[in-house]
């Protein structure tokens, strides 16, 4: 569990800042972990246990300081954009496609 804990810290959250030219960038990240476990019997009295720990990171932006000013520049993740809106775009047409059927059957 240790192992775990050191894991998920503000360090993997906001990096150190890097400073360069005047512009100082603290870059952010979400980072989130599980753990599960468990056990059983089998009817021959066997026994098994374990257990598993996992932990995932994406990033979301960086805080940008320049000339005394503070701002936040999120991160645009391409790939996510783009499953989302094809997921909405399946979703309008797999809907519209039933309505029409209900409009059809409705009207003979």
């Amino acid at each position: 569990m240790a192992k775990a804990r050191d894991t998920v810290t503000v360090k993997r959250v906001y990096s150190e800042p890097i400073e360069k030219d005047g512009l100082t960038v603290i870059t952010a990240a979400v980072v989130s972990g599980g753990a599960g476990g468990g056990g059983g019997y089998s009817p021959d009295g066997e026994n098994g246990e374990g257990g598993g720990f996992g932990v995932g990171a994406r990033p979301v932006g960086a805080y940008v300081i320049s000339g005394g000013k503070l701002s936040w520049q999120p991160a645009v993740d391409v790939n996510r954009l783009v499953r989302t809106v094809a997921s909405v775009a399946i979703a309008f047409f797999v809907t519209r496609a039933l309505v029409e059927r209900r409009r059809a059957a409705a009207a003979s």
